[in-house]
């Protein structure tokens, strides 16, 4: 349960600091509204997940048998988070570019997060098999990982809320950036790991 705990922990925080388009609303809302405008969109991936999650797992259970299919999932995952991790490590900071709109922060953060592509990519190459794999083991270990998932991920983008509304130049501060390439280091070492279920899958180790 630990191991899940802490996966979650790391996954959660990575995406709920790294640049996307939903941290760039969170962002936005905040500077063009006020803090509750960017926790609300902060709170969508609660709101629009479920079904992906849901989606996912029937696709994975009906693959359980299918070891070379779920190996090169597994190593598209690999590669899904080795590439999270590189960007990362790389970031200079961002520069938000705020105009005027209307405050439906929450509709708003709902509606982008359920565009983009990195919920769906990121539940079928990562969160799913981590899920599958853990609900084998017991019932608290994918509960654990979904939990700490969630509130590093929504809890990271409250925080840069929080940190926005009261310094617009966080986002290009040292600890930002250092904490970013922190994460994008675990990132790596963890898209190891993926590497090696996956070619233990496909029984090429």
């Amino acid at each position: 349960m630990l191991q899940y705990l802490t996966i979650g922990t790391v996954l959660g925080l990575s995406a709920g600091f790294a640049p996307g388009p939903l941290l760039a609303l969170v962002i936005s809302e905040t500077l063009q509204h006020d803090i509750q405008s960017g926790i609300k969109v902060a709170l969508a991936p609660i709101i629009t997940d479920l079904p992906i999650i849901i989606f996912t797992l029937f696709v994975l259970s009906k693959l359980s048998n299918f070891h070379n299919i779920l190996g090169v999932i597994s190593l598209m995952g690999g590669f899904f988070i080795l590439f999270m991790g590189y960007e990362s490590i790389r970031t200079e900071g961002i520069d938000i570019k705020v105009g005027e709109s209307e405050p439906k922060s929450l509709i708003k953060g709902a509606l982008t997060n359920a565009l983009s592509p990195h919920p769906y990519l990121f539940w079928f190459s990562v969160g799913a098999p981590i899920m599958t794999k853990a609900m084998s083991l017991s019932v608290s270990a994918p509960l654990a990982f979904l939990i700490s998932f969630y509130s590093f991920l929504v809890g990271a983008k409250i925080v840069l809320a929080l940190f926005i509304g009261k310094s617009k130049s966080f986002l290009r501060g040292r600890v930002y950036i250092n904490t970013l390439r922190f994460l994008g280091l675990v990132l790596c070492f963890l898209a190891l790991v993926l590497f090696h279920d996956g070619l233990k899958l496909l029984q090429i180790l």
